[in-house]
């Protein structure tokens, strides 16, 4: 039976809040030009229609069982407002007009308002009047009907068809949710000018049912203890989360860690086994929003030649967005206690940055994904401290014994008078040994025995950190319920697919089999494909090239200095170019990221994937690899080619006519590759990272501002008034944590990659993702709109791609120390061609002799003369036969020596260190005892639950089978019999 307001009229469910229009009519207020508009005192409350509901209705005393009689319940109008036309539930929370129903989602769309229908609808109350009657009079399922006014008929003809069709759409789909058991209420006059909102409100029957479709795991009434192992691992566990119980955030304080509700997948037939005392907080926020997305998923709109979800819908414009509410405020005095604003306080402040990430609450308000991504982050920085620590101590063993480094000591003992030949053709001139002390002396820092140490160490460091979050994982997949999630998950089909499939469809429309599902083979996709690996070829060697010009401008610059007339430009040329030459190289690296993952998503969408999942994978393939290859290049040449394609003098190797190749330091290059290292990775973290992810957003909050008219107190005044949807619509959308993964793979590479020539990048590292954790907390909680809910029980592929990275950086660690540092020739010579067993002399070992008089035409240097004296011998660095040999600079056996040595050091290297970390990774199980105990204990408890149900089902039965046995036939004709059957919560209680 319908409730009716004081006009008779019948209210129902799909509500035009403040306003009385169909979906894209015209207005019937003026709205102020601006962004936002004041808000106007709601005189017309009592005025405003609600249109029936179809279907089934949610029953506001939440009784389940009247919920499926089909009556549509409805709040009447008196109930919702005062005599002055004030509102009863003034709440600008994520509530329904009434207050009390409450927005689980929210579709925004762009409505047009016709300026001439604005000044109309002021001068002409009787206009109005009848309009709003004549609208209140149709369904919200009648077809569309003419307008009364020819005058409204022809302006609605001057606008855009484009516009009608989506405001068509838009009515269709809405009448299917309607369908579908949502109920909806309109907001077209919102303070956002040109958007109108359609709130969705999921009851508890639709709840109830779609739970049950998706299988979500719900917490019974049965609860169990959850004992600790007693095994030496788990009580140096507990010992050590008693010792940090300072650094636990104070979230959940209230509920005891020992106990654990028992799970199952919710069902409307055992109602009875899960606590439903308060429905309102069964289904979480999180949990209606996810429900709510998976009925829009679902719903289609056929209007079109294709069939329609809220993703097509999304991607042709016919909403602009789509997004769930967050809890409430963060700040102010009238922000009630919610979830968002305890994950502020608790996790997105700076004050908070030495406690641990609240992961529960976090998954609780973000969803299981979002969770995953910080634990994941908290794993990795939390695994970063004792990798800091011991690159540390190896850096300071290098300070320590840099005085007692006997190569760096003869480099900088002047008596040795040793002659070098010139770095570049004529313009530089002979120079002295000495002159490279501090470059020597500086490369002893990174280059050292213990950097061999460390480079294992962190080999084995990235197989414990790869077993420590698979143990964490499957923690978290325990605590979370999520043991039984697969991907067996239906996931929908794509927009951009569903299309293509279409207009193939319509191309075979007679070719195609009766019955045959049509879909997009390779042969569909082979242009795309081919110009995806074009394309990445194209931007690989964009990129190579790019590097070859940053080589190019070091060795011009750095003849330009030699030449230079001024004393400081010549007094640090090497220091001058190695740094310019790094900044150049990480401002290149900064513009073509943010290009190449441009470039990736285009191409992806060129192949039009099936699923979402499949286009996430493939964009993130794409883009790792541009990334990677864009990052990475510069420090592979330092590493690996810079000073081996040099040839020798006298026979120097040239590129692009006339620029020669250049040569290392007599230090080698490691000392260069550091400080690319260090300046690539501190630019990104601070410049990409950090700065942009703080500076944008505030960027475009000024530009805002400015653009607005009002002043700071206007806009906080207003900014009070607007409702949850509103505020939630002026935040960025949320777009994935595919970039948030990304820059700390990136950053993985660099600490494991090339970790033996910078041991502090685990340092550096830490301390950017202490800042990162409060930094993307505070992103996801103030200024991103809240995600949908979405499981997973893993990271997916990048769990992948760490461990691909954690293999490759050992083959890349066994080459920089064998082939970039000195570490190999040290020990060669120290065993086999020192004298005394001791590095006195090594460096006299490792040059060879030039003979100047042999120097190609044009290529020896303009001022002979430079060092005062005719130099007649100079000395390289390389293994080669001197000029008064049978065989002059021919390669020497020592060369060859050495090679056989660094080769043999990478074989040893890689089998040893890949031995040691397979050996981890068996000895460390991936599900840890205890949560593997619980788990079967859970499965016991289950049995017994339903066992336990089964057996009371059984009782009551056989009571029932009795009492008719015992009924006279005279009482039997008179009235039903009544079974003796026990009530639900009886057996409930006895289970």
């Amino acid at each position: 039976m319908e409730r009716q307001d004081d006009g008779g009229e019948p209210v129902g469910s799909l509500t035009q809040h403040d306003s009385a229009e169909e979906p894209g009519s015209p207005p019937l207020a003026c709205e102020p030009t601006g962004s936002l508009q004041q808000e106007e005192p709601a005189m017309m409350k009592r005025s405003d229609h609600y249109l029936p509901v179809p279907g089934e209705e949610k029953n506001l005393d939440g009784d389940f069982a009247n919920a499926n009689t089909g009556g549509n319940v409805s709040i009447p109008l008196k109930n919702l407002y005062a005599d002055d036309g004030s509102p009863l539930h003034p709440r600008l929370g994520p509530y329904f007009s009434d207050g009390r129903r409450r927005v689980d989602y929210v579709l925004a769309y762009h409505i047009q308002k016709p300026s001439s229908i604005r000044r109309r609808s002021f001068g002409d109350n009787n206009f109005v009047r009848r309009l709003r009657r004549s609208l209140s009079m149709r369904s919200s399922r009648a077809p569309l009907q003419p307008k009364e006014d020819p005058e409204i008929a022809a302006q609605e003809h001057r606008t855009d068809y484009h516009e009608d069709d989506k405001r068509f759409r838009r009515e269709e789909f809405e009448e299917n949710l309607l369908e579908m058991g949502l109920e909806l209420e309109k907001d077209e006059e919102s303070k956002i000018t040109g958007i109108g909102f359609l709130k969705i409100h999921a009851p508890w029957n639709v709840l109830c049912r779609e739970a049950e479709f998706m299988k979500l795991k719900m917490p019974t009434k049965k609860v169990y203890e959850v004992k600790q192992g007693s095994n030496v691992v788990e009580k140096i566990r507990l010992f050590i989360h008693k010792v940090t119980a300072p650094l636990h955030p104070k979230v959940d304080a209230n509920r005891p860690q020992s106990i654990k509700p028992l799970s199952h997948p919710f069902s409307r037939e055992k109602q009875h086994l899960f606590d439903l005392s308060d429905r309102d907080k069964f289904f979480d926020s999180k949990t209606r929003s996810s429900i709510v997305y998976e009925v829009l998923k679902r719903t289609r709109c056929t209007r079109a030649k294709y069939s329609m979800g809220i993703t097509s819908l999304l991607a042709n414009g016919v909403y602009t967005s789509a997004y769930p509410l967050h809890d409430g405020d963060i700040e102010g005095v009238n922000a009630e206690p919610n979830d968002r604003k305890l994950l502020y306080e608790e996790w997105a402040s700076y004050s908070v940055f030495y406690k641990y990430q609240p992961i529960g609450l976090i998954r609780k308000y973000f969803g299981e994904k979002v969770g995953l991504y910080f634990a994941w982050l908290g794993v990795y920085t939390q695994m970063l401290i004792p990798a800091a620590i011991v690159g540390v101590i190896v850096f300071l063993y290098g300070c320590a014994t840099v005085d007692d480094n006997i190569p760096s000591m003869e480099i900088c003992d002047p008596r040795n008078n040793i002659t070098m030949c010139p770095l570049c053709d004529r313009a530089c001139s002979y120079w002295k040994l000495v002159t490279a002390c501090g470059t020597a002396r500086a490369s002893h820092l990174f280059d050292n025995p213990a950097t061999v140490f460390f480079s294992i160490f962190m080999a084995l460091w990235a197989v414990l950190f790869m077993e420590h979050w698979k143990r964490r994982q499957m923690r978290l997949n325990y605590i979370w319920d999520l043991t039984g999630f697969g991907e067996e998950e239906e996931d929908h089909n794509r927009a951009e697919y569903e299309f293509r499939v279409m207009q193939k469809t319509l191309r075979h429309e007679h070719s195609t089999p009766k019955g045959e599902k049509v879909k997009l083979t390779c042969t569909d996709r082979l242009p795309a494909y081919l110009t995806t690996v074009a394309m990445m070829c194209f931007m690989i060697a964009v990129t190579f090239a790019i590097a070859f010009g940053v080589i190019l401008y070091r060795i011009s610059i750095k003849a330009a200095l030699h030449m230079s007339s001024y004393p400081a430009a010549r007094s640090n040329i090497r220091a001058t170019v190695k740094t310019t030459a790094a900044i150049i190289n990480l401002i290149v690296i900064i513009i073509l990221d943010e290009i190449y993952a441009s470039i990736a998503r285009w191409l992806t969408t060129l192949e039009v994937p099936k699923t979402d999942k499949s286009f996430e994978e493939r964009l993130i393939f794409k883009t790792f690899i541009l990334k990677f290859v864009n990052a990475f290049t510069p420090i592979v040449y330092l590493a690996f080619f810079r000073g081996r394609l040099v040839g020798r003098p006298g026979n120097y190797l040239y590129v692009v006519g006339s620029y020669r190749m250049e040569e290392c330091a007599h230090a080698g290059c490691l000392m260069e590759l550091c400080i690319q290292l260090c300046i690539t990775m501190l630019g990104k973290q601070l410049i990409q990272n950090n700065l942009f992810e703080i500076g944008i957003p505030k960027l475009k909050k000024l530009l805002q501002r400015r653009k607005s008219e009002l002043d700071s107190k206007q806009e906080e005044e207003l900014n009070k008034t607007l409702h949850r949807h509103e505020k939630d619509h002026i935040l960025c959308p949320f777009i994935g944590l595919s970039p948030e993964y990304m820059e700390m793979i990136i950053q993985f590479g660099m600490v494991t990659l090339f970790v033996a020539s910078f041991p502090l990048a685990p340092l550096f590292a830490l301390l950017n993702n202490i800042i990162e954790i409060r930094l993307d907390a505070k992103k996801f909680v103030m200024e991103l709109r809240r995600p949908i809910a979405a499981k997973a029980k893993d990271i997916g592929i990048w769990y992948n791609l760490l461990r691909g990275l954690s293999k490759v950086a050992v083959i890349v660690n066994a080459f920089v120390i064998a082939f970039t540092s000195d570490f190999i020739p040290r020990l060669v010579y120290q065993y086999t061609y020192s004298p005394d067993g001791s590095m006195h002399g090594f460096v006299n070992h490792t040059l060879s002799y030039f003979n100047v008089s042999d120097f190609q035409l044009n290529t020896d240097p303009l001022e002979p003369m430079h060092l005062g004296y005719k130099v007649e011998i100079c000395r390289y660095k390389d293994y080669r036969e001197p000029p008064w040999s049978s065989t002059p600079y021919e390669l020497s056996k020592e060369f060859w020596a050495i090679l056989a040595a660094r080769l043999a050091f990478v074989i040893v290297f890689q089998n040893v260190v890949m031995l040691m970390s397979d050996f981890v990774d068996w000895l460390i199980p991936d599900i840890p005892k205890d949560i593997s105990l619980q788990m079967h204990k859970e499965k016991i408890l289950m049995v017994e639950l339903f066992m336990k149900e089964e057996q009371g089902k059984r009782l009551a039965a056989r009571d029932n089978h009795n009492q008719d046995n015992y009924t006279s036939p005279s009482s039997a004709n008179q009235s039903p019999p009544q079974p003796r059957s026990r009530p639900i919560s009886h057996v409930n209680s006895s289970s």
